[in-house]
This record gives C-alpha cells, structure tokens and sequence, in this order.
C-alpha cells in the first residue's frame, strides 16, 4: 500500500519532443528547457520526414514544432501526426513555434488542432507558460500574435450572458468539467451551452470553437 501511495503522490513528468530544422534552435531550447522540473525532453527531429519517423515511438506527451520547415510546413506536419492518431496512443499536443505573426498561419494551425502557438523571439518564460498550459489541457497564444488577431476580428454575434462566460472560460484552457465546477452547473449544460455558441457563430468543429474563443477572450471576459 505504500508503495502505490508513493506511486500515485509522484509527480507527472511531461514528455517533450522538438522539431525544427536549424540544429542551433533545437540546442537553445534543449539548453532552456533541459533543466525545467517536470519535463523530459524524449527526442527531436530536423525534418518533417524525420519527426514522423520518431515521435510515434518516442510517445511524447506534447511537440513543439517549428512552422516554417524546408521539406514541409510544421502546420500540414502537425494535421498529419493528428490525423494518424492510433487507437491505443493518444495524439501529443502540439505547439507551434515560429517566426511569423501573421494571423493566417495562427489560424491554421488551431484549425489543424495545434494548442498552442508561440513567436520563436518571444522569452524563455514565455516558451515555459505554453507548455505548461497546455500540458494543462489549456491554449497559449504568444501576446503579440493576441493583439494581431484581435485586431483583425470582427463583429460577433450576440451571446446570452452565459454563453460569454463559458466562452470566455474555454479561452482560458479550461474544460467542461472546470467550467461546470465554477458555474455551479452540470457538465451536460455545459456541453449545451457549448452546441448553442457554435450554432450562434456558425462553427462546426470543437477545434474552430476552440480557436475562437483564444482569439476573442477579451471581448467575453467582463461579461456574466
């Protein structure tokens, strides 16, 4: 009995895989995030070709993957590695890392089902809050790439006051469950709400639901 105690008080150790094709890149994150408790960096690869070979079988909880690759882009490179999703190996979470802020390649990559997308010039800390949170269960845009996208939306749609703040809740990472905790109300609500917001804004997918409420969580943040 002590022993699973032990077992089950010891701390969850997130694996971590990096992609990217310079050398250098992939030596500065291993030197910043080597040393960080908690993660274990289990491989990386320096093509896509190369990071499709070895991340199955690394079994990484989450990759941090360069966009602008030279024998394919880290956005069609994250929607393959989604898609071969196998039944007994859950798909890592991806964050992207890039150089571009340009709000369409952010936009793709949520959609593709990317959870995270940070600048390649933004700080160590920054890096370290991404993959926290979304080892979380949660989303991470960098604050730069935010404000490009909020200054590119547009007018939404009207929400009830509830529907704001669970969209504004799931903008923040957390789950159904979470949302249903705080709210006081059943996780079955919850997922209604959710179903009612996306016939609101015409949204099909849980990824495009996702996707908008990170890039419009300041709009919902005051109201409810």
């Amino acid at each position: 009995m002590k022993e699973d105690s032990a077992a089950a008080a010891a701390p969850v150790v997130v694996r971590l895989f990096l992609v990217d094709d310079h050398p250098l890149v992939r030596d500065g994150l291993r030197a910043r995030l080597g040393a960080m408790p908690g993660l274990e960096i289990v491989g990386e690869a320096g093509s896509a070709a190369e990071a499709l070979a070895l991340i199955g079988p690394a079994q990484p909880h989450l990759v941090l993957m360069d966009v602008g690759m030279k024998d394919m882009n880290g956005i069609e490179l994250a929607a393959l590695l989604l898609q071969q999703q196998q039944q007994h190996q859950p798909a890592p979470h991806i964050v992207m890392l890039s150089m571009y802020d340009n709000p369409e390649y952010v936009q793709k990559a949520l959609q593709v089902g990317a959870r995270g997308y940070v600048l390649k010039d933004a700080p160590a800390a920054e890096i370290v809050a991404a993959i926290e949170a979304v080892s979380a269960g949660g989303t991470f845009l960098s604050p730069a790439v935010s404000k490009k996208l909020f200054r590119n939306q547009t007018p939404r749609p009207l929400l009830t006051p509830r529907e704001s703040e669970i969209l504004s809740a799931l903008g923040r990472g957390e789950s159904s469950k979470q949302i249903a905790r705080d709210l006081g109300l059943s996780v079955r609500t919850v997922e209604a709400h959710r179903q009612s917001i996306k016939r609101r804004l015409g949204i099909e997918g849980q990824a495009e639901l996702i996707k908008y409420a990170v890039e419009h969580a300041r709009e919902f943040g005051g109201q409810g």
